[in-house]
């Protein structure tokens, strides 16, 4: 028999995007809850070194000029594993939310394994029927106050809603209700190389292309697929300025004769 999970942390986070490996995060929430009781909860904006798309400080409202002031992720990383404790935790598709915080604090060398309770899977058990599972529509279906797309009030709207659907649906034979671990398997990144950045800065001169990342906090995949992109649209370009194919490194030769 199963005991409905009563001590947990409610986490939610906002990132540049859906990929763990390529994207960061730029926000991170979190309710913890002791015996059925908020006791504490944990927010704060996330540096992501690099600028938002459009499209994601539209969604969520964050601002440039806030995220670039915020702590980068190294910062935070220590203060959130003290706030989670040992807890399990609890997120509306959580295996998403810690493949984040998985990688980062692989990244760091900093250890997280946790249990877990989703509610997306319940709802999508016990709540078929419905138009949409996802946590804006199941928020506005039980009428739970809610301010999407920014971190605390995501995890704050997932704790209401997981007491309305254990309200609702709780069976003890059900391990949906019971926290089970989680696993995301995470390579940890290197940073770039010295050669990598300033061959990049170098290339970012010679173009004037508008640096929307911090070249100093990347890895070598992702200084790699960012000198790729530009040779793909520049060319390979000498250091006194010159494109042409073959070896960026060599200058060019002069005439014959």
């Amino acid at each position: 028999m199963n005991t409905m999970m009563q001590s947990y942390v409610s986490i939610d986070l906002e990132t540049t995007g859906l990929n763990p490996k390529t994207d960061k995060i730029t926000e991170i929430g979190a309710v913890k809850v002791k015996n059925g009781v908020i006791k504490d909860t944990f927010e704060t904006l996330v540096n992501p070194g690099r600028k938002l798309e459009p499209r994601v400080a539209e969604l969520t409202g964050l601002r440039e000029e806030d995220l670039s002031k915020a702590p980068y992720i190294a910062e935070v990383l220590p203060g959130l594993l003290d706030f989670l404790e040992d807890l399990p935790l609890l997120g509306h598709s959580v295996l998403f939310d810690f493949s984040f915080l998985k990688k980062a604090c692989v990244n760091e060398k900093l250890e997280l394994d946790k249990q877990a309770v989703d509610t997306l899977k319940i709802a999508r058990k016990y709540l078929a029927d419905l138009e949409h599972r996802n946590l804006d529509f199941l928020c506005v279906h039980y009428g739970i106050p809610h301010q999407a797309h920014r971190a605390l009030e995501d995890a704050r709207a997932t704790d209401l809603l997981y007491r309305r659907l254990t309200e609702q649906f709780y069976q003890s034979d059900d391990d949906l209700f019971c926290p089970k671990t989680l696993i995301y398997r995470a390579k940890r990144d290197t940073p770039a190389t010295n050669a990598q950045k300033e061959r990049l800065y170098r290339l970012i001169s010679q173009h004037k292309i508008i640096q929307d990342v911090d070249i100093e906090r990347l890895t070598r995949s992702e200084a790699s697929r960012m000198t790729d992109k530009i040779l793909t649209k520049y060319g390979r370009a000498s250091e006194h300025g010159g494109v042409r194919d073959g070896n960026p490194d060599t200058p060019p030769q002069g005439d014959a004769g």
